[in-house]
C-alpha cells in the first residue's frame, strides 16, 4: 500500500478516517466496520455469509487502534480486543462517505437510457454462440443490463425453444398463464395480446406483486403483414417527463396507481404501486404502465387529481412518441428479452393474412444479474 495512506481515529473511537490509495479521505463508523468484517469468526469462508448477528456486536464498539500493516488496514476493536484486517481496495469500493447529492430519478452507473437513436448499440447475439461460450453470454447479458433489452438470433424454430433462452441465465417464472404462453390470434381471447390489434407500449403484469422482472418473446412464425415489435425505454421517458415537468414527475412517483386483472375464472390479481417508482434515496427503479390493466386511481387526493391526470397523459404521450421507439420485426428463431421493470414493449397491428406465432415466458432479473456477476468475477484467461 502506498505510503500516503493515513488513518485518523475520530470521535473517541466511534469512527475513523482513512486516506485511501485513490487519494480520497473516507470516514467509516466503528460499528459498520465491525459488522462488515471478513475474518473467519464473522464470515463463513465458503459462502461469505455472516456467522453473527448485530446483537453479537457490543453496542459500545469503538476503534482502539488502527494502522497499516502488510498492505492492509488493521483495526483493533474494543471492548472485544479483536484486530481485523481490511483491504483498502474493498474499503474504497464500499465507501459510503460521499458528498454528492442525487436528484430524484437518478440511475445506476451501469444503466444507459436511450431512445430511437440506439441503433447499432442494440445488444444482439447468436443463440448458439452464447450457449457455447460464457464470455459471449456475459457480453450479451452485460448489454441487457445496460439497455434493459436484447435480441438473440439463430435459435431453433421449435415450440418451447424460449425455455432454453431462460435457462441461459436463470429460471422460468410460472404464472396463471403457465410456464409459457402463446401470442397469436384467438377467438374470445382472455387477453388482448391474443388478437391482431396493435398494442400501446406497456410493461407486462403490473397487477402482480412482484411483477415478473424479465419477459422473453420468441418468434416461431411471422409471415403476417405488420406485427412489428417496438420497445421504449421507460427510464428515458421518465427522464423526459422530469425535465419537462418536475411537478408532474413528482406526482407520478409520490402517488400509487392501481392495476387489476380478472380475465380468467378464479383469477383476480391486484396491485397498488406508482407508475414511476423510486427507491427511498431517489434512484429510479421501476416503471409500471399498462392502460389495458389500469384500475380506478383512488390514492390521489382530490386537489391533486387533475394535475396527476395531466402528468399521466403527458407520460403516455412521451412513451408514444416515435422518437422514443426502437422497431424491429422478428424472424422465426429470433427472440428478444426485456427488463419488465424498465422497458416497455409494443406491437403494431397485423392483418389476418399469413401467420404470426410467438411464444412468451417470464423470468426474473436476479438470475440474469447473478449469472452476469459470476461471469464477471471469473479470472480472464491470458490472450
Amino acid at each position: 500500500m502506498p505510503e500516503h495512506v493515513d488513518i485518523e481515529i475520530l470521535d473517541r473511537g466511534a469512527a475513523m478516517a482513512v486516506r485511501l490509495p485513490d487519494g480520497a479521505r473516507r470516514r467509516f463508523h466503528a460499528v459498520w466496520l465491525r459488522d462488515n468484517a471478513w475474518d473467519e469468526a464473522t464470515r463463513a469462508p465458503g459462502n461469505g455469509q455472516r456467522r453473527i448477528t448485530l446483537a453479537d456486536i457490543p453496542a459500545d464498539t469503538r476503534i482502539a487502534a488502527a494502522r497499516i500493516e502488510a498492505g492492509q488496514v488493521q483495526v483493533t476493536f474494543e471492548p472485544e480486543n479483536r484486530t481485523i484486517a481490511y483491504d483498502a481496495a474493498w474499503l474504497a469500493a464500499h465507501a459510503y462517505d460521499r458528498p454528492e447529492r442525487r436528484s430524484p430519478g437518478w440511475t445506476a452507473p451501469e444503466i444507459e437510457t436511450w431512445d430511437a437513436g440506439l441503433g447499432a448499440s442494440i445488444p444482439v447475439a447468436d443463440f448458439q454462440a452464447v450457449r457455447r461460450d460464457r464470455a459471449a453470454l456475459g457480453g450479451w447479458l452485460r448489454g441487457v443490463r445496460r439497455y434493459g433489452f436484447g435480441k438473440l438470433t439463430g435459435g431453433p424454430v421449435e415450440s418451447e425453444a424460449l425455455l432454453g433462452v431462460a435457462a441461459l441465465f436463470g429460471y422460468v417464472r410460472e404464472t396463471n398463464y403457465g410456464r409459457h404462453f402463446e401470442v397469436r390470434t384467438e377467438v374470445n381471447p382472455t387477453n388482448l395480446a391474443y388478437t391482431g390489434l396493435g398494442l400501446q407500449a406497456h410493461t407486462d403484469n403490473p397487477y402482480r406483486d412482484p411483477v415478473p422482472t424479465l419477459q422473453i418473446l420468441y418468434c416461431l412464425e411471422n409471415s403476417a403483414e405488420g406485427g412489428e415489435n417496438m420497445v421504449v425505454d421507460g427510464f428515458r421517458a421518465a427522464e423526459r417527463l422530469r425535465a419537462e415537468s418536475p411537478e408532474g414527475f413528482d406526482l407520478l412517483t409520490r402517488h400509487c396507481a392501481r392495476f387489476e386483472y380478472a380475465g380468467e375464472a378464479g383469477v383476480c390479481l391486484r396491485s397498488r404501486r406508482p407508475m414511476i417508482e423510486l427507491a427511498p434515496d431517489g434512484e429510479l427503479v421501476a416503471i409500471r404502465f399498462n392502460n389495458r390493466s389500469a384500475a380506478a386511481i383512488t390514492d390521489v387526493p382530490y386537489e391533486h387529481m387533475a394535475a396527476y391526470y395531466a402528468a399521466y397523459r403527458r407520460f403516455g404521450e412521451i412513451i408514444d412518441d416515435t422518437a422514443m421507439e426502437v422497431t424491429f420485426k422478428l424472424a422465426p428463431g429470433e427472440c428478444f428479452i426485456v427488463d419488465n421493470t424498465r422497458v416497455l414493449h409494443a406491437r403494431k397491428g397485423y392483418s389476418g393474412a399469413g401467420s404470426r406465432w410467438l411464444q412468451g415466458c417470464y423470468a426474473d432479473k436476479d438470475g440474469l444479474l447473478s449469472t452476469l456477476a459470476a461471469i464477471e468475477s471469473q479470472p480472464r484467461k491470458a490472450a
